[in-house]
């Protein structure tokens, strides 16, 4: 079996050191033109394709590669339009950048992300979901800096979006049509991810986002009437949600979902149930995702730029990496008013 061609081959071959060898390579120092194409084409005489990408940014210290933690459950994750969209923008901004990108499930009972936490090469961290206290402090002990999506995290770089003046600015918008009767259905309250009813003005949430999604409302003048916390942003936990919140008594005019997965499974509760959105009930969520499969229905909507979030958060990682302080984003959002809200019923 013959072996394999070494960079030391080459060197040889053309006749000069192999520190030229590698310049010609890499490109990290002087050297005539003349003497690369010398060394690339006894290079492509050997069959040598180049140095190993591993090994050089091995010896660099640095991989080029940034890790992105996703939720514990990576198939669902790809369910979330919201998820893929901002994972999307991450990833382009990457590609553009050359830069690598290493996919992390966040859950502590997976063993390959924990591996991947404790023993992945990558420069920097974008952490999309909710992450464990162990994987943090391992991060931080390792010195991977990290920028936070959507949260804060000790020592990290935040990307966040403007709940609290986009949920303020749909409260606004329901307040106008009458609606005071409104009932929510949250993310998921507590890390355990427990559905049911949740106090939603007597309790805190684990999501900073949450949390001010509920001021925004309050903002605007509507104390929710009741609340209930899904298990993940799915469309059959908003249909479960929907189902408690239409057993109140009096019935809410208005039902809000805190993303749009989750409130178009309120808006197929309320059909469930013969009821017509919006004349007898209202409802709205947060998200501004298309929707296609809902029909005649748009619904109404605070919009946040998905995409934008992830290359913002990308290209802090990047900085980061690179030995630099990106400061924290902050993106607004926009009301989107669409079919389903309309005013309060007689």
């Amino acid at each position: 079996m013959s072996r394999r061609a070494t960079l030391t081959d080459v060197a040889r071959t053309a006749g000069v050191s192999l520190s030229t060898a590698s310049l010609a390579f890499s490109g990290a120092g002087p050297i005539a033109e003349a003497t690369k194409q010398r060394v690339l084409r006894a290079a492509s005489e050997l069959g040598y394709a180049g140095p190993n990408p591993v090994a050089a940014s091995l010896r660099r210290g640095r991989s080029r590669v940034v890790g992105v933690l996703v939720g514990r459950d990576v198939r669902t994750n790809f369910r979330d339009p919201v998820a893929v969209q901002t994972l999307g923008g991450v990833a382009s901004a990457l590609g553009d950048a050359a830069r690598g990108m290493l996919l992390i499930p966040a859950g502590e009972d997976d063993p390959a992300g924990q591996h991947l936490i404790r023993h992945g090469s990558m420069d920097s961290v974008v952490v999309l979901h909710a992450l464990g206290r162990d994987a943090g402090r391992v991060l931080r002990e390792r010195e991977v800096p990290m920028v936070w999506v959507d949260r804060t995290g000790p020592g990290a770089v935040s990307v966040r979006v403007q709940d609290r003046a986009g949920m303020a600015a749909l409260g606004e918008h329901l307040v106008g049509l009458g609606h005071r009767r409104v009932a929510l259905a949250t993310m998921p309250w507590t890390s355990e991810r427990v559905a049911g009813p949740v106090d939603v003005i007597g309790t805190r949430p684990q999501g900073r986002y949450i949390a001010d999604r509920v001021a925004g409302l309050l903002d605007a003048g509507i104390e929710p009437v009741a609340a209930e916390s899904t298990r993940r942003s799915l469309v059959e936990e908003g249909i479960r949600a929907g189902h408690a919140l239409l057993d109140l008594s009096p019935r809410p005019t208005a039902l809000v979902g805190f993303s749009d997965l989750i409130a178009a499974g309120l808006l197929l509760a309320a059909t469930e149930r013969g009821l017509r959105v919006p004349e007898d009930v209202s409802v709205a969520g947060f998200d501004g995702v298309d929707l296609p499969w809902l029909g005649e229905h748009q619904l109404t909507s605070v919009v946040q730029p998905a995409q934008e979030k992830g290359e913002s958060a990308a290209r802090a990682a990047i900085m980061l990496a690179d030995g630099q302080r990106p400061e924290p984003v902050s993106l607004a959002c926009q009301l989107r008013v669409g079919t389903t809200t309309g005013p309060v019923p007689d």
